[in-house]
């Protein structure tokens, strides 16, 4: 019984220290005044003020469209080449594997630093070509190592049978490797819009003086100290978080093991 109750007072706490600055957030978020202390009453007035808020909402539409394209850009390159790492040789492929590790492991403002010194020597000027580079940069290493281990566990007589009935190299990648590769590609893109999505420091060096600013450096640029008007738009981003992840809990996951479930039925009976 004690073990029960310390087990349980262990997690309530870890799950407080995590969910506590979430939830004052999402409280202060609803808050009449401007404190971050004291609440003054329910009110819907930063979310009207969010929305009213022109250079917010120019934020939050770059940081979508810049995290949306260097995801799909990212996913492409990374699975692609995952694909082909399996390929090569031993010696050639855990090179080309250690090299990808580096910008995992380098520390953002070196990467900031080369990619500004970068963009600089090509003559590139600062702004939306800079910052979907950069972030294609830094995302697709994270595409490579959560596709690769998947492409390594497929069977590789796969592809030899479908060249044997007549499919090209391109059929065979459409319709037999990448519905294989699915669940490992939607998590590798995940992880990049993730990574997209909340980036600072690399976006801040690759954008400076141009005028386009994702949602963390214009948070950053703020004058004033921060707007209750962030409480809101992270109490949005929160919510969609947190549909998506109820979708997936209580609907995804029993269509899913409906759809197998079937599948079984159907091999059993036919």
């Amino acid at each position: 019984m004690t073990k029960k109750v310390f087990k349980g007072s262990f997690i309530a706490l870890i799950i407080a220290l995590v969910y506590a600055p979430i939830a004052s957030m999402v409280l202060f978020s609803f808050n009449t005044n401007k404190s971050f202390t004291r609440f003054g009453g329910f009110s819907l007035r930063w979310y009207h003020d969010l929305f009213q808020n022109e250079a917010m909402m120019q934020a939050v539409f770059v940081t979508i469209i810049v995290a949306v394209i260097s995801t799909i850009i990212s996913t492409i390159i990374g699975t692609l080449a995952a694909i082909s790492l399996s390929k090569q040789r031993k010696i050639f492929r855990k090179l080309t594997l250690t090299a990808t590790n580096i910008p995992i492991i380098n520390p953002e403002i070196i990467t900031a630093i080369s990619l500004f010194v970068l963009f600089g020597m090509l003559h590139l000027p600062s702004g939306y070509l800079t910052i979907i580079l950069a972030h294609i940069a830094f995302s697709t290493p994270y595409v490579i190592i959560t596709v690769y281990p998947k492409v390594t566990s497929l069977d590789p007589n796969l592809s030899d049978a479908a060249a044997d009935l007549g499919a090209n190299p391109f059929q065979t990648l459409a319709k037999v490797i990448l519905p294989q590769l699915k669940v490992a590609i939607i998590a590798g893109a995940a992880i990049a819009f993730t990574m997209s999505f909340d980036d600072f420091v690399i976006s801040y060096f690759v954008t400076i003086a141009s005028g386009v600013s994702n949602i963390s450096t214009y948070l950053y640029t703020l004058k004033r100290g921060i707007d209750p008007k962030v409480n809101a738009l992270s109490t949005l981003i929160v919510l969609v978080v947190g549909i998506k992840i109820a979708y997936d809990y209580f609907i995804g996951g029993p269509r899913k093991e409906k759809r197998e479930k079937i599948r079984g039925w159907k091999n059993y009976f036919y």
